[in-house]
């Protein structure tokens, strides 16, 4: 597991508010924090160290965080704040910007400006859920000033790099929990590459950015495009280079350099598919729910429809045949398991 977990009911109920407002605290700049349910509080935070990226998955009571100029002038870590907003509403004042914000909506505030972050009038107790991240100023490869254009505007993570940058957000929550702090460091630098590209989008700066962290970021797009397609038996190469708009070689050079394998080096496209694939057959024959749907089925749903192409590469990678694995997974739970957390690390890469 990475990360640390605060729930307000492992403390006593007289000091939850105190002890999540200092432990906001420890994760942002310095802020007033308030709230109309400090009485009867009620909040769940994690936080992930990758790196010089801090990330913090959290859900809590409508409350309001207001840093002034003064507290800016005393304390300022020149760190960038990006919040991605999952349940509830917030609204924002920041740098002579006003706006509301709900799920899937994005927002970026600087620690060397004062902002006002507060509850909508009327929410009641409704939660509020997200996502958010702090990282140093001087880790973006793009400067002060055409970041400053971002900064309190509602931004949309429906789309795009948006869409991809929310997705590794929420599946960092999700995957925590088998995660090792040796992938703590890795997951740091795809998160900066995916906020750099993401920035350089939505800025229409994307030539700023070094050669590497592009190549990265297109390659995590190229991953994750893959994964949301991997059911198709028509996935290929040349159909991935299409929708990338990029040349089959370049694809192919982009997995040789940043997509490892097992071993270290890098996998081809169509290994790390056929991997994919078979991983996910292998999950579906162990699953007892799916214990009646034939074989060549499970296979054909997983973009493998030739029956004794999928029973041989089954058998080289698992060393039994789909059936012979059926068989012994469905005997015991174990292997069940072992998948699934094998599964939930490898989405996180």
């Amino acid at each position: 597991m990475i990360g640390t977990v605060f729930r307000s009911e492992d403390v006593p109920a007289e000091h939850r508010f105190d002890y999540w407002r200092d432990l906001v605290h420890r994760a942002i700049a310095p802020s007033d924090i308030t709230s109309d349910h400090a009485g009867d509080f009620w909040a769940e935070q994690r936080l992930l160290e990758l790196g010089p990226m801090m990330v913090w998955p959290t859900s809590f009571l409508p409350s309001r965080f207001l840093r002034t100029e003064k507290m800016v002038r005393q304390c300022d870590p020149e760190m960038y704040h990006l919040s991605l907003m999952l349940g509830g509403g917030l609204g924002l004042d920041h740098i002579g910007r006003t706006d509301l914000y709900g799920p899937r909506d994005l927002w970026v505030t600087d620690t060397s400006e004062p902002y006002d972050v507060r509850p909508p009038d009327g929410g009641g107790r409704q939660l509020i859920t997200g996502v958010a991240v702090d990282f140093p100023r001087s880790l973006l490869p793009l400067s002060p000033g055409r970041v400053r254009e971002l900064l309190g505007r509602r931004l949309s993570g429906r789309e795009g790099t948006g869409s991809l940058l929310t997705e590794f957000l929420i599946g960092l929550d999700r995957q925590s929990d088998v995660l090792e702090p040796s992938d703590a460091p890795r997951l740091g630098t795809v998160l900066l590459d995916l906020l750099s590209a993401w920035f350089a989008q939505v800025l229409d700066a994307e030539d700023i950015l070094p050669p590497e962290t592009r190549h990265r970021a297109m390659t995590t797009r190229i991953r994750a495009f893959i994964r949301q397609n991997l059911r198709d038996p028509g996935l290929a190469p040349p159909v991935i280079a299409a929708a990338h708009h990029i040349s089959v070689s370049y694809l192919h050079r982009l997995f040789q350099e940043h997509a490892p394998g097992e071993d270290g080096e890098g996998e081809t496209v169509a290994a790390w598919i056929r991997r994919l694939r078979l991983e996910g057959a292998r999950r579906d024959l162990a699953d007892p729910a799916l214990h009646a749907v034939p074989i060549h089925t499970v296979a054909a749903r997983w973009g493998l429809p030739r029956a004794s192409d999928f029973a041989r590469a089954f058998r080289s990678t698992y060393g039994l045949t789909p059936k012979e694995y059926r068989l012994q997974a469905l005997s015991s739970p174990e292997p069940r398991e072992q998948t699934e957390q094998a599964e939930q690390a490898e989405q996180a890469e």
